[in-house]
């Protein structure tokens, strides 16, 4: 696990507010029976998670696609070629929703804003270095041209929930 307390104390306090402003359907769902603490869900959302991404396109239409999600210090984070249609979505409009899903055994979603992390032409975020050595030590030190090919994002979440009808199970199965 690479989160430290006060990322985990965050994490728990948006999975808790994000709970508490939704609405009564969704909590008859989600309730604290079927969900996970920030602890539980940094111990299960290990490697490379596959996300359902939604971006906007300019003619406000909705966009869905799949990335590699990497949840690093209680954010998602995961990058697209350059080039890629979502990259300009993105580049426009940081607005997205990702859902991480598991079967019926664990539902992550979260709404928020995405920031670039290795800009073409500018300052990349003062976590890129660390950021860049976890990747390429999942992908491989060659597996792109990291400066020109690749542009990765962080997710800031202003909203997440968890879904896990058998927290028990589910923990047990992924080594937690």
């Amino acid at each position: 696990m690479r989160e430290t307390r006060e990322e985990l104390a965050e994490l728990q306090a948006l999975l808790d507010d994000s709970l508490s402003r939704s609405t009564a359907h969704l909590r008859s769902i989600i309730n604290v029976e079927r969900t996970l603490t920030a602890r539980q869900l940094c111990q299960v959302l290990t490697g490379m998670c596959t996300l359902a991404l939604s971006t906007v396109t300019a003619k406000g239409e909705p966009r869905i696609s799949g990335v590699d999600g990497h949840f690093l210090h209680g954010k998602w984070y995961f990058g697209t070629a350059r080039d890629a249609a979502k990259a300009r979505h993105l580049a426009a409009r940081p607005a997205v929703s990702a859902a991480h899903l598991r079967g019926e055994d664990l539902g992550v979603f979260t709404h928020g804003t995405v920031e670039i992390l290795n800009p073409p032409d500018g300052e990349p975020a003062a976590d890129w270095p660390d950021l860049l050595a976890y990747f390429k030590g999942f992908y491989g030190e060659d597996a792109f041209d990291w400066d020109s090919e690749i542009v990765y994002y962080r997710l800031r979440p202003h909203w997440m929930a968890a879904y896990a009808p058998d927290i028990a199970k589910l923990t047990v199965e992924s080594g937690a």
